[in-house]
């Protein structure tokens, strides 16, 4: 593609005020976070109960490697959405995005967890 919009440039301009990167109105920015928090924590929940291991302890799961392959793959995911948790979105699209996404979300991953629990 060799030509872009003027209207691109007006869009993507932080400096202005109709491109969405203003920076978010304190209740944003709260009702935002909470609902991302609330929804990364449900998916915490739901990935550290299904890679626990199924038939034993968490101490007798290296005798039996397919319950080891998920110990190891729920840690990792575990530890990937923990640094989720507290790396928060930097804009105002993020946390509106954050406030839509979560109104729907949130509901759904936390009947995922009382299910999965």
């Amino acid at each position: 593609m060799s030509w872009m919009p003027i209207e691109w440039v007006r869009r993507a301009d932080p400096g202005n005020p109709q491109s969405g990167f203003s920076d978010p109105t304190a209740g944003l920015q709260t009702v935002g976070a909470i609902l991302r928090a609330v929804f990364v924590v449900a998916i915490l929940l739901v990935t550290l109960r299904v890679s626990m291991p199924q038939n034993e302890t968490i101490w007798t799961a290296y005798e039996t490697p397919g319950d080891l392959i998920r110990m190891g793959l729920g840690f990792a995911v575990c530890a990937w959405i923990v640094v989720q948790l507290f790396w928060l979105p930097t804009d105002t699209r993020a946390y509106r995005t954050w406030l839509y996404l979560g109104l729907a979300a949130v509901p759904f991953a936390v009947i995922c967890v009382i299910a999965v629990w």
